[in-house]
């Protein structure tokens, strides 16, 4: 399997162990001018700006390692448009999570990591 198809399969396990835990999956694969966000979900009062990361082995570190300074700017980005432009307001609670997601001998491991940082300018 390529990248895409991956990633694309380890979104929607994403989704549906978000709904399993009791967020409501708000969007899937956001795009807009200024990125992409892998899924915007609503758990309790927050809108959730959520990033998946796979692993199938740990040789390059824990799957949420890979959420560096780049990426959480750039998800910052994405989520101030769309508070912009779909809620038209920036009064709502907002966090940003990681789900880490890794397999081991077909078994897929979830962990969903809330708060996993803060706003990035």
């Amino acid at each position: 399997m390529n990248k895409r198809t991956i990633g694309g399969n380890t979104e929607s396990l994403a989704c549906e162990y978000l709904r399993s835990q009791g967020a409501s999956v708000i969007s899937s694969n956001y795009r807009c001018r200024q990125g992409e966000v892998d899924i915007i979900a609503r758990d309790g009062v927050y809108l959730c700006f959520v990033e998946v990361k796979y692993r199938n082995n740990y040789r390059f570190g824990e799957p949420q390692e890979a959420v560096d300074l780049k990426k959480r700017r750039h998800i910052c980005k994405v989520s101030e448009f769309y508070l912009y432009s779909k809620c038209k307001s920036f009064d709502i609670p907002v966090r940003y999570d990681v789900i880490a997601i890794s397999r081991k001998n077909d078994v897929f491991t979830f962990k969903w990591i809330k708060n996993a940082f803060e706003y990035i300018e």
